[in-house]
């Protein structure tokens, strides 16, 4: 029975993850959440409380509870808890950027170190995904789309780099280490920031359809990949890929994404 963490399990993407995994009764999926009380255990699914990723005390909580289980080795780990907040030139916000930063880079990059040095929980054929963003790619920011929001893009950015080191770390142990840019969704998240004016133009799914997508890929995803940054649904939502990939028709679905 393969064991699955989903990290930021409660909502939108996240919870879409969980669900689509726990279809399959072969799978055990474990489902963190930042509440003391988060859902009820299911049949296949397992809830653990209090994992805010944003902190520095989310790693050693995560183990404790895995330890109390017997739990010791996961098969995919998927990262996807995440915060946006808006900025422009002329309302930047230091807090808004630092939190971005913890719980979009900081926050993961020590979550799997503390998984990585604990045991064989991360050991041959185990899989880390990080649910990155497009907007992470330097070589994809385009004039087009203009500047802003550099908490986002930036902590996105960061979570590559550390994505791709942990793939060195890790490439001798047969961990294999993702980033993924998941599809543009229509979440509370990106409602609360204004993009729903661009979900219809940007072609915007639910996540029920972008979490099947990313599970689909993550099982082709192996150690050959590793290191890489992909979007599993291809170039379809990622407005700045025809002026500077070419034309989409052209382009792979999946697509390896430029960094």
């Amino acid at each position: 029975m393969p064991t699955i963490l989903v990290v930021g399990a409660t909502r939108g993407l996240g919870a879409s993850i969980v669900n689509t995994y726990a279809a399959d009764s072969n799978n055990h999926v474990l489902a963190t959440s930042r509440a003391s009380d988060p859902p009820a255990d299911t049949k296949n699914i397992a809830y653990i409380p209090s994992i805010d990723i944003a902190t520095s005390k989310a790693g050693s909580t995560l183990i404790d509870y895995l330890e109390s289980r017997k739990i010791n080795k996961l098969d995919i780990i998927v990262i996807t808890a995440g915060y946006f907040a808006t900025e422009s030139l002329k309302e930047p916000s230091f807090e808004a950027q630092e939190r971005m930063y913890r719980t979009c880079a900081i926050g993961p990059t020590i979550l799997v170190t503390a998984l990585a040095n604990n045991g064989s929980l991360l050991s041959s054929a185990s899989k880390v995904i990080f649910v990155s963003s497009e907007s992470g790619s330097i070589t994809l920011r385009h004039e087009s789309e203009g500047g802003g929001n550099y908490g986002h893009h930036a902590s996105k950015t960061a979570l590559n780099m550390c994505a791709k080191l942990l793939s060195l770390d890790l490439k001798e142990r047969g961990v294999a280490v993702a980033s993924v840019h998941p599809g543009f969704m229509r979440t509370e998240m990106t409602k609360n920031v204004g993009f729903d004016k661009f979900w219809d133009e940007g072609g915007a799914v639910t996540p029920d359809v972008a979490a099947k997508s990313l599970v689909d890929w993550v099982e082709t995803f192996d150690i050959s990949k590793t290191g890489q940054y992909w979007a599993p649904r291809g170039p379809t939502d990622i407005g700045t890929a025809e002026p500077v990939l070419g034309p989409k028709n052209k382009l792979s679905t999946p697509l390896r994404l430029p960094w």
